[in-house]
């Protein structure tokens, strides 16, 4: 139990804690296989160079979701997040062997709702592949989580996270605004099995893969937080 203290004294303090073993090597590979046996035309499934990205991941692969929230999963969202938290979007990531792809320092400013609507403190507003996007007010943004899970052993060499701490801490944070003399920069190395808990601003990037190894990542947000009777989340699912 003193561990779990420590561990949530520092996603609180860093803006993400990182926890191994979470999935065995068994239920890692049912995921692997229910996503490699889902049909991949639909418009929330993206391509490059191999599967890239599925949107609204939970509603679309659905098989995956009881192997996902196993017991070991439901107690960390319980000790780390509160037992009112929710989904509220899911996606997962394929990086391939032979991607190039890499992604620079940013914070996760926006939601996924169901609709655009003109609303005090909301906004602005982006559309990708019909999935509404939007930049709530600060208080939304400030109390969700991610919880990023891995099903590949993930390092600096095939595109692990690249994290300034703490961060999340002050408010909106522009990139260019870094200051690398005084701003550590932490790789977040994952076992796979593993789990990343961390906070959406956060500010955080990933390289390019040079090892030719995959990165497959399963990546939750959740809030505790109803939205404005305008609006629904898009993917609100209890955990």
């Amino acid at each position: 139990m003193d561990d779990i203290v420590i561990k949530k004294e520092l996603l609180s303090k860093n803006g993400f804690v990182i926890i191994e073993d979470v999935f065995s090597d068994g239920e890692i590979v049912t995921i692997i296989s229910t996503i490699n046996e889902t049909d991949k035309t639909k418009e929330t499934f993206r391509t490059a160079g191999g599967l890239f990205a599925v949107r609204q991941f939970l509603k679309e692969v659905p098989a995956a979701t009881q192997i996902i929230f196993n017991e070991k999963l439901k107690r960390l969202i319980g000790l780390f997040l509160g037992n009112d938290y929710f989904v509220t979007k899911s996606i997962y990531f394929d990086k391939p062997a032979t991607s190039n792809w890499f992604v620079s320092y940013h914070q996760d400013l926006t939601i996924s709702v169901d609709k655009k609507v003109d609303l005090e403190g909301f906004g602005p507003w982006t559309v990708k592949q019909n999935q509404f996007a939007v930049q709530p007010p600060h208080k939304f943004l400030e109390n969700n989580f991610t919880i990023r899970i891995h099903l590949d052993n993930t390092d600096e060499n095939n595109g692990a996270l690249k994290v300034i701490p703490g961060s999340h801490l002050k408010n909106i944070f522009r990139p260019g605004t870094i200051d690398w003399s005084v701003e550590p920069e932490t790789t977040c190395r994952v076992r796979k099995g593993g789990v990343m808990i961390m906070k959406p601003l956060l500010l955080h990037s990933s390289g390019r893969t040079t090892n030719q190894k995959e990165r497959r990542v399963v990546h939750i947000e959740f809030s505790n937080q109803e939205l404005p009777g305008e609006i629904k989340w898009s993917e609100r699912i209890n955990c």
